[in-house]
């Protein structure tokens, strides 16, 4: 689809928002654009990323179509093939609530072989959906993940995989034990962020479910915590995060914030949402497909 100033899929932030090469710059100036990836480029970095599939055997509820996930998750799966990306990473909800747990882990069985397919290397973020009916145990055993927050390098980056499915008293979610609007980081994963960001210099991009840039309903309650940690790292460059099922972005701080759209809403291939994302040599840039917006930042690495 070609864009142009009055489309909606141009998100104007001040003054400093461009388009070059199909893909939306957002503060840079003009004299840098030219250095910002090109179509057609392999970068150091490459990695997939999808969201809120909200996969489950039961009929649409208003605007979402939970058996749509496979056939658009099987889209971004060709296109992740085809473009050799390094690894994926589903940024939470990638099954619906079910009523039991052995339906539930049916679900789950059924979208992470799709899933498993894609890439050796993947990542899954928890949605508070994966852990309505089961345990985090249960549903990181099945994905075959040891933890629900840690970090990875690849190529000259660092990557950090947060999980805020707790409640405001430290409990894990699981079992129906929780609200969807009561997500926070507790103490013992924010102190363990604080340490992996201090003993890793490298550019950082973070992945979440719930937002670190809004408050309540769709925000993690001590974002504000979370987000001052980020920025006084010096070192992360963007958080990716899903939760609210809508595109929509903000800056704070020097921190790119993107919340992607959900693959669940809507029926059809046409509402599909998924994205790919370059890192090469200080440029990040994320090309969406179908509903998902592009990005494209120039910025300095490093400290």
């Amino acid at each position: 689809m070609k864009m142009n100033a009055n489309s909606p899929d141009v998100v104007r932030i001040g003054r400093r928002a461009f388009l070059t090469g199909g893909a939306l710059v957002l503060g840079a100036a003009p004299a840098t654009i030219a250095s910002t990836l090109r179509a057609g480029e392999r970068p150091a970095v490459r990695f997939g990323l999808i969201t809120d599939l909200h996969h489950a055997d039961k009929p649409p509820a208003g605007t979402r179509h939970y058996r749509e996930s496979l056939p658009k998750l099987a889209e971004a799966a060709e296109r992740f093939r085809r473009e050799e990306a390094d690894f994926l990473v589903e940024l939470g909800d990638l099954i619906d609530a079910a009523d039991s747990v052995a339906v539930e882990l049916e679900y789950l069985d059924r979208i992470d072989r799709e899933i498993a397919a894609i890439a050796e290397r993947r990542h899954y973020v928890l949605g508070n959906h994966c852990v309505d009916t089961l345990t985090k145990p249960e549903f990181l055993g099945k994905v075959g993940q040891e933890r629900s927050f840690y970090s990875f390098d690849a190529g000259d980056h660092h990557f950090i995989v947060l999980d805020a499915c707790f409640r405001s008293d430290g409990e894990p979610y699981g079992r129906k034990n929780s609200e969807w609007t009561d997500a926070n980081i507790p103490a013992h994963e924010v102190e363990w962020l604080r340490a992996d960001l201090a003993a890793n210099p490298k550019p950082t991009i973070v992945f979440a479910h719930q937002r670190l840039d809004v408050g309540s309903p769709y925000g993690v309650k001590n974002a504000a915590e979370v987000r001052a940690a980020l920025e006084a790292s010096g070192a992360v460059r963007a958080v990716f995060q899903g939760h609210s099922h809508k595109n929509d972005y903000r800056e704070i701080r020097g921190v790119h914030y993107v919340t992607l759209v959900a693959m669940i809403e809507g029926s059809g291939a046409e509402n599909n949402g998924y994205s790919l994302v370059d890192l090469d040599a200080g440029a990040i840039r994320v090309r969406g497909f179908r509903r998902q917006r592009a990005y494209d930042w120039n910025a300095p690495t490093g400290r």
